[in-house]
């Protein structure tokens, strides 16, 4: 059995009895989900202890943060330039014009997402544009960042020898080829976790061997990737990325690179919807609103009567995990699931803490961090998929602050 403290004392506004069953029980679904920070696990009497950091504890009861205030400050101009590829809503893009680069171009294919660059910043010259018959070469020496996020597809592998060839017909092979035309002082891709391990690890594999290629320009890049899970870095979602960063090995100390600092707590929904404007949103069907109006806060299926949980997950129980997100309703104390494109689908679920609906077009925003000014053009469907599929501004924001000391002014 495991036993939880706290390494302080909790102020008096926090009603938590850390020390009763229900407590323990809290404070054990908090650690499961990643939620608390563990400072120390010890034995004492032969009892397994682990010490909670008070602070990362706090915020999620009070929810006393300057959110709006913080989540993502405007630096001064770097005096750096970036361009962004398969820029979507523009998450990516905002993100690096916070830390205080210029952004030179930006290519996306979906017509919404475009319209949307268009209607926020059209002096990042968007373009509507298939990458894949696209020509970068005309900003080599122009583009001190270039930044995407390439979809994970399979490869055609040719032989044993991993290369370019390996790449072709896939997005990011295109990507790829633009980090060669361009050739730029460091390079930020954003994908999923699975990547690392898709196809038994030969993706990334061929994926980092590709990266590593001497460029037409006699170039070659240092290779660092991690897994960041976004709401240890400020962001009110659990949303792990993959972040792979280049550094052009003609750069400052290319190989000692460090991915951004965890802070000390989450944030937790309450703090990051506090004052969020009226929207549009989508509602759910009558069907669907009489089993979710039954999940209670921070609750899901397995909250629901056994007949209903059948019906479910198909006479399965959740043996497989695949149901662990069906009728989820989010908590106000903790950080959101993962916003995703489709806010209502079955399995998905992305319920309002208190309210029987979806989260709302500026709410999801907001959970993403982009600011309340930022319009997204488009019908409510397209709207949610610009959302859902954007790097988050914050992420994007501190991955371009860590990459700055190692830039050497042109």
């Amino acid at each position: 059995m495991t036993r939880y403290v706290f390494d302080n004392v909790l102020p008096p506004n926090i009603a938590l009895d850390a020390g009763s069953e229900a407590g323990q029980q809290a404070l054990h679904r908090l650690a499961l989900k990643d939620l608390i920070a563990i400072k120390e696990s010890k034995v004492v009497d032969g009892e397994l202890v682990k010490v909670i950091s008070s602070e990362s504890y706090i915020p999620l009861e009070s929810g006393k943060l300057s959110y709006l205030k913080t989540v993502l400050p405007q630096e001064e101009n770097n005096g750096f330039n970036t361009c962004s590829l398969f820029a979507g809503a523009g998450g990516s893009a905002l993100g690096l014009e916070r830390v205080g680069y210029n952004v030179k171009a930006c290519y996306e294919l979906d017509k919404n997402a475009y319209a949307t660059l268009l209607a926020n910043r059209p002096q990042w010259n968007p373009t509507l544009a298939d990458i894949s018959i696209t020509d970068f070469t005309h900003l080599n020496g122009t583009i001190d960042v270039l930044e995407g996020g390439f979809p994970c597809q399979p490869f055609s592998y040719a032989g044993s020898r991993a290369g370019f060839a390996d790449t072709r017909g896939t997005l990011f092979h295109h990507y790829l080829r633009a980090v060669h035309e361009i050739e730029p002082k460091a390079f930020i891709a954003e994908n999923v976790p699975g990547l690392l391990t898709n196809d038994k690890g030969r993706t990334w594999k061929t994926i980092k061997g590709n990266l590593e290629i001497e460029t037409p320009g006699g170039h070659k890049y240092t290779i660092h990737h991690k897994v960041l899970k976004s709401h240890w870095l400020g962001i009110p979602q659990k949303r792990d990325r993959l972040i792979i960063v280049g550094i052009r090995n003609d750069q400052n100390i290319p190989f000692s690179y460090e991915f951004p600092n965890y802070l000390t707590h989450t944030i937790p929904l309450k703090a990051a919807l506090d004052g969020v404007p009226e929207s549009a949103g989508v509602t759910y069907s009558p069907a669907k609103y009489n089993i979710m109006k039954q999940v209670p806060e921070g609750g899901n299926w397995r909250d629901l009567p056994d007949e209903l949980q059948n019906i479910l997950t198909n006479g399965k129980g959740g043996i497989d995990g695949s149901y662990s997100g069906t009728a989820k309703r989010l908590s106000w104390n903790e950080p959101s699931l993962t916003i995703l494109a489709s806010p209502a689908q079955r399995r998905t679920e992305r319920c309002h803490p208190t309210e029987t609906r979806p989260l709302t077009i500026r709410e999801a925003a907001r959970v993403q961090t982009f600011p309340d000014d930022w319009v997204f053009e488009g019908g409510v469907t397209a709207q949610y998929r610009q959302v859902g599929n954007a790097v988050p501004p914050r992420l994007a924001y501190l991955v371009g602050k860590s990459i700055l000391r190692h830039l050497k002014k042109s």
